[in-house]
């Protein structure tokens, strides 16, 4: 069993993993082929190697759209995920909501009225205040000066408009689930970005699903968490590990005043994971690296016993006294590390999910078969329809949807339009769902993809996909049933 143990005895950040992954061996290249398979803006990527207090180490380059992330270029300090802060009245926001304050309106799907000060947040969200416009998907005004994002790129205002484009985190959560990415790296990306989009909209009181990224914020994201789930496939590892986490002290200006580190949505994301007793002053760990441990890190503490294949080290920007560097080490162990609580017998993804309730009793079959239609094209994980009797034993069914926390918003909004229900009932569940890959079985009839579900690096059952089935059947002629034969028993299993 191959396994990745993170030891972030500095702290985590995206860019920080990425580039201790490339240098474990990783292809930079093969990585940045598959992203631009994606719908993304342009980009290139690069490392170059910084020595951080002895420590020879990687640092992750990234251009995107035109802007070289290159702090030795610029002379500003920079947080683990790129982000700058400079040492002059600038302050950074976590949230990756971008704040500015000089005497100009912000409407980010409100209206935010922001006073004096530059200030960025440290999820890619930068408010600016110099004398021209900006449409954020909402409209931003800006007044004189320019701002620096956290990501490497400074933004310019001088009396002109610009348009910011957003990503909703739904909407990078359907651009991977329609991806012809690897399953795994599918499973691992969607895990991280829920739990960022999720401890983002409890901060700021919103529904996950509409928790917005700004496009270069989203960008670095995107290629750090992606770029990451892709690296550790080509490396083959099958679980990871990591050490207690360090957050650093002092105070961070977030959009609404000097808060503590960690930042608020590092907070969120680190509950229940244990903190380092190391600390340093400023910020060590972001929300990007907090999400990437959240998800996939099954176990924190020491470095398991098994033997070391590998060690690569990533860095941050900033220069402290200590080797600001991420570790991360490769092993062949014998049996993989469990959760605490979790039986050895599962090899699964526990996630949480929403649970949406509703019953009607006025609906005919064919509505109801309609509105099922509706909620999967809507990103539904499954939908039911179970006959109940309400008061007065009048017969009614009850309509139950499961899916992702950050769709139950979407969903529930098409329940209440496309039934007849006058209220929607909802509650979170956790969820364990065994790890699944689809292969493609050459059959007599024709190709069919077949599901596999995983439980300890072993396939324990295997489904034909039916509408392959029923399409290889129908056009040869034959019973569904030898089709769905021919594909279990294939000879290329």
């Amino acid at each position: 069993m191959r396994l990745l143990y993170l030891d972030c005895f500095a702290g985590i950040a995206g860019d920080m993993t990425l580039a201790a992954l490339i240098d474990l061996g990783a292809d930079p290249a093969y990585i940045a082929e598959e992203l631009r398979k994606l719908p993304i803006d342009p980009f290139s990527m690069d490392t170059t190697r910084v020595v951080k207090q002895g420590i020879s180490s990687r640092l992750l380059k990234l251009e995107i759209g035109g802007g070289v992330e290159n702090p030795a270029a610029r002379g500003h300090d920079h947080d683990h995920d790129g982000h700058h802060h400079h040492e002059h009245g600038h302050d950074h926001d976590h949230d990756g909501h971008h704040h500015h304050e000089h005497g100009h309106d912000h409407d980010h799907d409100g209206h935010h009225h922001h006073e004096h000060g530059h200030d960025h947040d440290h999820d890619g969200h930068h408010h600016h205040e110099h004398s021209h416009d900006h449409d954020h998907d909402g409209h931003h005004h800006h007044e004189h000066g320019h701002e620096h994002d956290h990501d490497g790129h400074h933004l310019h205002a001088h009396s002109h408009d610009h348009d910011h484009h957003h990503r909703r985190a739904s909407d990078i959560l359907r651009m991977i689930e329609q991806s012809a990415l690897p399953a795994r790296v599918k499973e691992r990306s969607i895990a991280i970005f829920k739990l960022i989009a999720v401890a983002e909209g409890r901060v700021h009181g919103v529904s996950p699903e509409t928790v917005h990224f700004h496009e270069v914020g989203a960008m670095d994201s995107i290629i750090d968490i992606i770029g990451v789930c892709l690296a550790l496939e080509q490396l083959d590892v099958d679980v990871c590990m990591a050490a207690p986490v360090p957050v650093g002290h002092g105070r961070i200006r977030i959009a609404h005043g000097v808060y503590p580190v960690p930042a608020p949505a590092v907070a969120e994301l680190l509950k229940d994971v244990p903190l380092a007793d190391f600390s340093a002053r400023g910020e060590l760990t972001t929300p990007t690296g907090a999400g990437i441990l959240k998800a996939l890190a099954v176990r924190f503490g020491p470095i398991p016993a098994g033997k070391m294949t590998g060690i690569g080290y990533g860095a941050g920007r900033k220069d402290f006294e200590h080797p600001n560097v991420l570790r991360a080490i490769l092993m062949d162990v014998e049996d993989a590390p469990r959760p605490v609580g979790q039986s050895a017998a599962h090899d699964a993804l526990r996630e949480r999910i929403a649970i949406l309730e509703a019953q009607v009793d006025d609906m005919t079959g064919e509505a109801a078969g309609f509105a099922m239609e509706r909620l999967f094209e809507a990103g539904a994980l499954d939908v039911y329809l179970t006959p109940v009797y309400m008061k007065k034993n009048r017969p009614a069914t009850l309509i139950t949807v499961l899916c992702a926390e950050p769709s139950a918003v979407r969903l529930e909004a098409v329940l209440l339009r496309e039934t007849t229900t006058l209220g929607v009932r909802s509650r979170t569940a956790d969820r364990t769902a065994l790890r699944r890959n689809i292969v493609e079985a050459q059959t007599p009839y024709g190709t069919v993809r077949v599901k596999q579900a995983i439980m300890n690096g072993a396939v324990i059952r295997e489904m034909p996909e039916f509408e392959d089935a029923a399409a290889r059947a129908r056009a040869s002629g034959v019973p569904l049933a030898d089709v769905m034969n021919a594909a279990i028993n294939r000879e290329n299993r």
